[in-house]
Parts: C-alpha cells; sequence; structure tokens
C-alpha cells in the first residue's frame, strides 16, 4: 500500500466547546485527507471520469487533540472489491506518535457521467498498492 501524508497544526478553529478538536472536524480531515490522496496520484483525466461517494465511515477515537499540537495525517488503500475501496487514515499527535483517530471509511466509486458504481479498475489499483 501507498500512503500519503501530511502535517498541521491545529487551530482555534478546529476546536470545540471543551477545547478539543471537534469531532467534525475530524471527519473533515478524514475527507480532506483522502481527496488529497486521490487528486496526487491520478491525472485530471482520471479525476474528471470517475468520482467517490463515501458508503460508510468507522472512526474510533483514541485522545482528543489541543490548541498547539501538531496533526500528522496519514492515509492508505487497504483493499478494493468491486466498486469499493477501503481507505485507512491515521490521524496523530506529531510531537508524541500517539494514536488521536483510526477511521476506516468505505468509499463507493462511481462513473462521473452516469453515476452508476463502477469497478475500481485494475490501473486505478495499481496506483494506491504496492
Amino acid at each position: 500500500m501507498k500512503t500519503y501524508t501530511e502535517s498541521f497544526d491545529v487551530t482555534p478553529n478546529d476546536l470545540d466547546d471543551l477545547n478539543h478538536v471537534n469531532n467534525i472536524r475530524y471527519v473533515e480531515w478524514i475527507q480532506d485527507i483522502s481527496k488529497k490522496h486521490w487528486m496526487h496520484v491520478t491525472t485530471e483525466e482520471i479525476q474528471n471520469s470517475m468520482i467517490w461517494v463515501v458508503r460508510n465511515h468507522n472512526i474510533t477515537y483514541h485522545k482528543s487533540a489541543v490548541l498547539g499540537n501538531t496533526i500528522l495525517i496519514n492515509t492508505f488503500i487497504a483493499s478494493n472489491k468491486g466498486p469499493i475501496s477501503t481507505r485507512v487514515v491515521e490521524i496523530k499527535n506529531k510531537e508524541t506518535d500517539e494514536l488521536l483517530v483510526k477511521a476506516i471509511t468505505e468509499w463507493c466509486l462511481l462513473d462521473a457521467k452516469t453515476f452508476r458504481p463502477k469497478r475500481v479498475p485494475e490501473e486505478i489499483e495499481a496506483l494506491f498498492m504496492d
């Protein structure tokens, strides 16, 4: 599996009423890193012919992030079956390497014109798998 990684600092806009990163923000980060990985690896032609929609998010919250933390977020494709791609996202505290959140998301590949499910082509699978 080929991974995609980014890091960034927690900002005041990321926080909830308890001064922890808001759960909604984690979901946004999960979706953002997934899209960035797709955009980084694929061509514009591929991006225009196929789209992804979330089928299922399974998110486990281990620890909270707070203002001033630096986040390390890592994603990879664990498997593909038919039109379903299972993506793992791990969000860690960059300084301590502690796992904050782990998400396993099933994404469904759709044809961009018909919006019908489409089997993940081997050439796409090869871009994300070792």
